[in-house]
């Protein structure tokens, strides 16, 4: 008897990386080892010396599959030393939580994407050549004429809760075609094989639906919301008292931090961080209780319970979470030790 592992990497694509998978049959008792592909199809190494090295480093069931199948997130190495490829982000989520596991970093993560025609790349809801009615009844919306797509993300939801994924919630987006799932409360090294497996399962499920799933930060030009992956976080110390949610944003704030999380937030930030849309603008930075036009969100129940968490809305719906979560992780709980 034997049984399917699929492993799943992060290429080298530019500006945006993408998830890889490639298919290992085993034998029943077998452990998935490390494992290998060619790096010079995936932007990783050139055609002369092309092997990149796949270290298993987290499993689930696979839920497209079901049986005793499963899904394999992996790390990237170089041949030989075995030292993180240059492309591989999880080594900074992970050394990240390596210094501040004490402080018991938490993460969700809110993945906004859009479902696109692929023969038109026009959103889900939009006619062809034109244009839906404004935005307003579609966020959270119920009705054929203002939903597209449910079948899709309700079979998504199904397939994250099979895997064990810590999915929390999905919800209809501003724009139509335009969808939401969370993934959380878990680490911060948790948060990102959790959120690249989701995405994984969301395309994959895509296939069978023949839409294609963009995580373009602003999939449609004018006024239209982008799409983002707000990004919520907490430690210890801040789910017990306010004076460290403070301290957090003030972090956030400090000179030249807000420079380096942009440039780490993912790509089309000057598109979708506007001042408009429920965005602050990309190169200026504030927070804010209840603030949707904030760099930062401090919920309302936050401030009434006097402790909690803070909501960064500035990631894009394109950025690595391996990368959001070793800058929040590394910038906050440095100000909070």
């Amino acid at each position: 008897m034997v049984y399917r592992a699929e492993y799943l990497w992060i290429d080298g694509s530019e500006p945006t990386k993408e998830i890889r998978s490639k298919t290992k049959v085993l034998a029943d008792g077998e452990q998935p080892g490390i494992w290998g592909y060619d790096g010079s199809s995936t932007n990783q190494a050139a055609g002369n010396n092309s092997d990149v090295v796949l270290e298993p480093v987290f499993q689930c069931p696979d839920p497209l599959r079901g049986g005793n199948n499963i899904l394999v997130m992996c790390e990237t190495q170089l041949t030989g030393t075995l030292a993180p490829h240059p492309s591989n982000t999880r080594r900074g989520a992970r050394e990240a939580y390596e210094r501040y596991s004490n402080q018991e970093p938490i993460f969700g993560m809110e993945q906004e994407y859009t479902l696109l025609d692929r023969t038109t790349g026009w959103p889900a809801g939009f006619p062809p050549n034109g244009f839906p009615a404004p935005q307003g009844p579609y966020y959270c919306g119920v009705g054929a004429v203002k939903i597209h797509g449910r079948e899709l993300i309700e079979r998504h939801t199904s397939a994250c809760i099979d895997a064990g994924l810590a999915i929390s919630g999905t919800n209809a987006e501003v724009m139509p075609g335009q969808w939401e799932f969370q993934i959380g409360p878990i680490d911060t090294l948790s948060i990102g094989d959790q959120m690249w497996v989701a995405r994984y399962l969301l395309y994959r499920l895509a296939e069978e639906f023949g839409v294609e799933v963009s995580l373009d930060a602003k999939p449609m030009k004018g006024d239209w919301n982008g799409a983002g992956m707000h990004t919520n976080f907490s430690t210890k110390a801040m789910r017990e008292a306010f004076e460290p949610i403070i301290n957090a944003c003030e972090a956030l704030g400090a000179d030249g931090v807000p420079e380096r999380h942009i440039a780490g937030y993912g790509v089309g930030i000057e598109d979708r961080l506007t001042g408009a849309h429920e965005t602050e603008r990309f190169d200026q930075f504030s927070y804010g209780f209840s603030d949707r036009g904030a760099s930062i969100r401090i919920p309302w129940q936050v401030v009434q319970n006097g402790k909690g968490y803070i909501e960064d809305r500035r990631p894009n719906a394109n950025a690595d979470p391996y990368v959001v979560a070793a800058l929040m992780t590394d910038t906050i709980c440095a100000i909070l030790a």
